[in-house]
């Protein structure tokens, strides 16, 4: 199966064999169902410029799906006298700042988490986020109470790209790997999916399909995605 290019919108076709239908759902949070990474990246820039120190593009993509204390534990060395967690509540409280863009929802993502809810199926949130931020992100889409479970950087000792989260969500919907698909935007996130051994559908609201390629398929956003999903995956890795 060729998963280097971004489908249609919203479609599953491809041309591999042995199509699967899937009993559950487990969903990224940050980029794929809320449009955030506006907002992260904002939040992250201002934390290195406000120390005086440069901060790009290549930089800001290391933090991409990531836990942020995870992510800025690998700049720590440049932050003489402050650790991780002092760094990432730094981060977390530009956030709230004036100057901070609204989070958005992803065209699709509530249709979608609505019309699963409603047909019983089991659904889970997977997040690199903190759980009083995953709680707020999801009132953009009003799916607060639509969820069975929400796994956080709380909940993980490993975050993404580690399966960890996403064996943990499996575990609480009570459905097998192999039986779920997960959707993400982020390549640490593909990677954790597919080490859990989930099928994934990745979305390009954050970086470019050709970073996806690990995905079982690529689309846009959420948008037309209707259920149940049954993607081929015969040349899925």
């Amino acid at each position: 199966m060729d998963t280097t290019h971004a489908r249609e919108k919203g479609s599953m076709d491809t041309a591999a064999s042995a199509p699967r239908e899937f009993k559950a759902a487990l969903f990224d949070l940050d980029g794929t169902l809320v449009a955030t990474e506006h907002r992260s990246r904002a939040a992250w820039t201002k934390l290195f410029t406000t120390h005086g120190l440069p901060c790009d593009d290549a930089l800001l993509a290391t933090f991409v799906g990531r836990r942020g204390q995870e992510a800025i534990a690998d700049h720590a060395h440049r932050f003489p006298g402050f650790t991780v967690d002092q760094l990432f509540e730094e981060a977390v409280g530009y956030l709230n700042g004036p100057d901070i863009p609204p989070p958005l929802p992803v065209p699709g993502a509530r249709e979608l988490v609505h019309a699963l809810a409603d047909r019983g199926v089991p659904i889970a949130v997977v997040t690199s986020g903190l759980r009083a931020h995953a709680e707020a992100l999801l009132e953009t889409i009003d799916a607060g109470d639509r969820f069975v479970t929400l796994i956080t950087a709380e909940d993980v000792v490993n975050g993404k790209p580690h399966p960890e989260g996403y064996l943990a969500g499996c575990l609480a919907l009570g459905v097998e790997p192999q039986l779920a698909v997960a959707f993400e935007d982020a390549p640490s996130g593909v990677s954790a999916a597919k080490a859990a051994g989930l099928a994934c559908v990745a979305l390009t609201t954050t970086v470019p399909a050709a970073a996806l390629a690990h995905a079982d398929a690529v689309v846009p956003d959420l948008a037309g995605i209707s259920w149940p999903q049954v993607i081929p995956l015969g040349g899925a890795r």
